[in-house]
């Protein structure tokens, strides 16, 4: 039997429309006083899409706002079936903790003013009228209606929310209902960080870069020095476009990709591995078996490898059971190269395009796309995912969540390794946020600075703009480890394959590759970690060492040249006699028996035997010059030990001048521990990498 509860409040029911611009909301304690719906109990309909059921379904109406303080049109709310429904619509939803209330809060976040009532239930499921609206309420689109009531003498376990569709012409939608003990009104927020700033200078990337059509889809090379994007608008066709820093920090005037990445048809990049030489890009590249010139795409995912200056024919990328019913699709590749994470509609999606995971397997195939959960989707589409270089924050765009615009741009962090436990993400404030369209957020190694899109402030349609960022704003410090691979031998560049593994597993294990004409590589690690490395190359003795960061705590650069000897051939021990003549010109000889004290670049005397014999090998051959090659191990800071290993080495000249060998016939060079002969995982084996050779540049 309904009880209609009057003599509660009497004339003291206050109806208060709050149209919200912004709100922080309540703090921490306030919070626990005021419940969101938890449950829905029952409903009289709901909007259903066929392609997208779960979007404007009851369910949607539970927890936070997720449209509020903007207002409009959202998936993320409950939206009755029909327009201007005569018959009442009404749903009922439960809260996780019964409480006395003097508030009721109705997230009204499209077309308000047609609730009429307002029922509270005890926890026998007694049936209370609290609110009556029979006043019809001007359009508005949308508000957070804060409806005072005196204290209810029971406990409240759930709210009926009565309807006239018919009252307010279009869909009427609510967000979020919550219930308070407080006076205090409630106010729905946007989830930012108490340090997120309020002002950051966004720069438009310019002419050279962005045109009268669109940008999106940029990607910035972990070193900060390319800008990959996209331009699906222009008059011929979607290519993928690229733009290089210039020494005054802007860039330069962007130039088309080469064949094969941009084809005749539409053509889009996303990920860019640290060594720039692996490329993800959007759709499957076939060639027409009846001309072979053409190139047809499918939909999925391919990836292209550079070898040298050019760009190989993109590769199908093979992922276990992938399908999307979603028109769109984005992915971001990890640093580690291990870690693939991609937006797809698919049948456990929450409603349209959703966040999933996928790793690499032995097989070099990516297991089954897997969803990562209610945290950071969302009913709406969720688009543009970027994992930062620390592997732990990632970026992506929603407006599934409040935000200032049509899509905003937020912050989650992992919570552990399944990549399925995220921390309620944050929004990264109306300094980066607009009132427009904000998204595609990209950061290099170093995340000094942000790459976004935004229609706000444009030449065009959406344009790439940057932001310093604030220390508060950038994702967890790394190490950006670069160099190159030689032949140790010949000194000439070669192709290799490097493995890295933490070895206290904090961080993740991952691969990075020597481009084979250049020998160049690079790879980001996060600190606080020290990893074991081990590089091969076909017919090369394989190199394990050490890169130690758990000392450090900010960003930094690390240059690592790699040193591989052919199988078989270390450079040979000095002789008992030196034989001049069977001595190639260009090859290394050690100097076995050159002896300092540890850490130190003083010779001891049974040094002097060794050195004694090279000082009357030179002076027997007149025209005879070498080059001193300094090594130590890698134990240490490696500065220090580049400088440990040319003041060694300058002592062996320093010794074989006094022997009557003229200075101009000895050339040095210092390497540090950048060149190991073996492992330096162990005291025996660091011994061999702590040496002097010679190279016999002239006969």
């Amino acid at each position: 039997m309904r009880k209609h509860y009057r003599s509660f409040f009497g004339k003291g029911v206050r109806l208060i429309c709050v149209i919200l611009l912004f709100s922080f909301g309540l703090g921490t304690a306030l919070a626990q006083q005021v419940q969101w719906a938890s449950r829905v109990i029952g409903f009289s309909s709901e909007l259903v899409h066929a392609k997208t059921p779960k979007q404007y379904g009851a369910q949607q109406i539970l927890g936070k706002p997720s449209k509020l303080p903007n207002f409009g049109n959202s998936a993320c709310a409950w939206s009755p079936s029909t327009e201007g429904n005569i018959t009442e619509e009404w749903i009922k939803v439960g809260y996780n903790k019964p409480m006395k209330v003097k508030q009721i809060a109705v997230a009204e976040n499209y077309n308000a003013g047609s609730i009429t009532r307002i029922y509270g239930y005890d926890s026998n499921d007694k049936e209370y009228l609290l609110y009556t609206n029979t006043k019809d309420t001007l359009p508005v689109v949308g508000r957070m209606s804060n409806i005072f009531i005196k204290e209810t003498p029971f406990m409240v376990t759930s709210l009926k929310i009565m309807l006239n569709t018919s009252r307010i012409p279009g869909w009427n939608q609510i967000d979020a209902v919550a219930i308070s003990s407080l006076s205090t009104p409630v106010k729905a927020q946007i989830n930012l960080s108490p340090d997120t700033p309020k002002e950051l200078k966004r720069e438009n990337l310019g002419r050279g870069v962005n045109s009268v059509y669109e940008e999106i889809c940029p990607v910035i090379a972990p070193d900060g020095k390319t800008l990959y994007f996209t331009r699906p608008e222009q008059p011929d066709n979607q290519d993928v476009w690229y733009a290089e820093l210039t020494a005054s920090k802007t860039f330069g005037t962007a130039r088309r990709m080469p064949s094969p990445i941009n084809t005749p048809e539409h053509n889009s990049s996303f990920s860019i591995t640290p060594d720039g030489s692996t490329m993800l890009l959007n759709n499957i590249y076939r060639r027409d078996k009846q001309d072979t010139s053409r190139i047809k795409l499918y939909k999925g995912l391919s990836v292209t490898r550079k070898n040298g200056q050019l760009w190989g024919f993109p590769e199908q990328v093979q992922i276990q059971k992938y399908y999307n019913d979603n028109d769109f699709a984005e992915f971001s590749l990890a640093q580690s190269g291990q870690v693939l994470v991609m937006t797809a509609q698919r049948e456990d999606s929450y409603g349209s395009k959703d966040l999933y995971v996928s790793f690499l397997q032995s097989n070099g195939v990516w297991s089954e796309p897997k969803n990562m959960g209610g945290v950071i989707n969302t009913a709406d589409a969720e688009t543009s995912p970027f994992i930062a270089s620390d592997g732990v924050t990632m970026y992506y765009s929603t407006p599934g969540l409040s935000g200032y615009g049509s899509m905003d741009i937020f912050a989650t962090r992992r919570l552990d390794e399944s990549w399925t436990k995220w921390s309620e993400p944050q929004n990264l404030g109306p300094a980066i946020n607009s009132d427009a369209w904000d998204g595609y957020f990209t950061l290099p190694a170093s995340g000094d600075y942000a790459y976004f899109v935004s229609a706000k402030n444009s030449f065009g349609g959406n344009d790439i703009f940057r932001v310093e960022l604030t220390k508060q704003l950038q994702p967890d410090p790394v190490a950006l480890v670069y160099g190159t691979v030689y032949d140790a031998l010949t000194k000439k560049p070669i192709g290799a394959e490097l493995q890295y593994s933490p070895k206290k597993q904090k961080g993740e294990s991952g691969k990075a590759s020597a481009n084979t004409a250049t020998g160049e590589y690079k790879m980001v690690l996060p600190l606080k970690e020290i990893y074991a490395l081990v590089v091969n190359s076909s017919g090369y003795t394989q190199n394990t060492d050490e890169i130690k960061l758990e000392k450090d705590s900010v960003y930094k650069e690390i240059r690592k040249d790699i040193y591989l000897s052919k199988t078989g051939t270390e450079p040979p021990a000095l002789a008992n006699k030196l034989d001049i003549a069977n001595l190639e010109v260009g090859k290394a000889v050690v100097l076995n028996n050159i002896m300092f004290e540890q850490g130190k670049f003083d010779l001891l005397e049974p040094s002097f035997v060794e050195l004694d014999r090279v000082a009357t090998v030179m002076k027997e051959n007149p025209k005879m010059e070498i080059r001193l090659e300094g090594h130590t191990d890698n134990q240490g800071d490696f500065m220090l030990n580049i400088e440990l290993s040319k003041n060694r080495v300058l002592a062996v000249k320093k010794y074989l001048e006094s022997k009557g060998v003229t200075p101009e016939r000895i050339q040095y060079k210092a390497y540090g521990g950048t060149q190991p002969l073996a492992s330096n995982a162990s005291e025996v084996s660091r011994k061999k990498n702590r040496r002097v050779e010679f190279i016999i540049l002239k006969k």
